[in-house]
């Protein structure tokens, strides 16, 4: 069996160990013998909404936002709208995030318009929001794991503040650290099977469950089934919780 992701923008906006959510779900997908076919897709290329079942976009600075979202909006955003409704999982990061939502507004430059996956819009603003970060699931989330802690950590490190609009359902609430905006105690967003947020670090080897989450739906979204076998997860999990007190700790 084999799932298919799609790395969009890679040589552009990867920073902050983006790459490494990547890394984590082939490994996680080997370990329980799954192949995982990894395409890069970049600037200039077509985007086949019926290759892949799971997508990531990482972050990047605005110089280099530029030109992706560019591209981004001309070439890739009705395809890539059409596999999140037809059933594939993405996660999305940073830059990334803010230009799968509405718009995004730099200082003293033009509006980069966004696909609007998301009903969410971002404002450069001068407060640097950075540090470790916990956040908490909503009980009734499809990422919750029965026995499974609720929490997910990560590293943010953005000054675009990032704002919800009334169809915007958060990935969770802030218990450590700024989230979306520093506001409002939300971070991140998801719709259908899609996930944006501001957690780098890389997100997902601290963070079993979110990744079993992406896994699962791609798995679905190839061959109807969602069904992964346990791994031993205990590292992992010694991880998270490191990552849990250490925010704590430093805030």
């Amino acid at each position: 069996m084999q799932l298919r992701l799609a790395h969009l923008y890679p040589d552009l906006m990867n920073i902050y160990g983006d790459r490494g959510n990547v890394l984590t779900l082939v490994s996680r997908a080997r370990r329980r013998g799954l192949d995982v076919a990894v395409s890069e897709v970049s600037i200039g290329q077509r985007l086949d909404p019926a290759a892949y079942d799971l997508y990531f976009f990482g972050g990047g600075q605005d110089r280099e936002q530029i030109p992706v979202a560019a591209d981004l909006v001309a070439s890739k955003a009705e395809a890539l709208r059409a596999a999140i409704e037809g059933g594939a999982a993405l996660l999305s990061v940073c830059g990334g995030f803010q230009l799968l939502a509405r718009y995004y507004q730099p200082f003293d430059a033009d509006r980069l318009p966004g696909i609007g996956l998301f009903d969410a819009w971002t404002l450069a603003s001068h407060q640097r929001m950075i540090g470790n970060i916990v956040i908490e699931l909503a009980a009734a989330s499809p990422i919750v794991q029965d026995g499974r802690p609720r929490t997910v950590v990560g590293f943010e490190n953005h000054s675009g503040k990032t704002y919800l609009g009334p169809g915007g359902q958060p990935l969770g609430r802030v218990v450590v650290g700024y989230g979306n905006n520093g506001e409002d105690r939300t971070e991140g967003a998801v719709y259908r099977h899609a996930i944006g947020c501001y957690l780098h670090g890389s997100l997902l080897p601290k963070n079993p469950h979110l990744a079993d989450f992406l896994l699962a739906q791609a798995l679905a979204h190839r061959y109807g089934t969602a069904e992964l076998p346990p791994l031993d997860d205990t590292l992992e999990w010694q991880a998270h919780q490191a990552a849990v007190q250490r925010a704590r700790q430093t805030r």
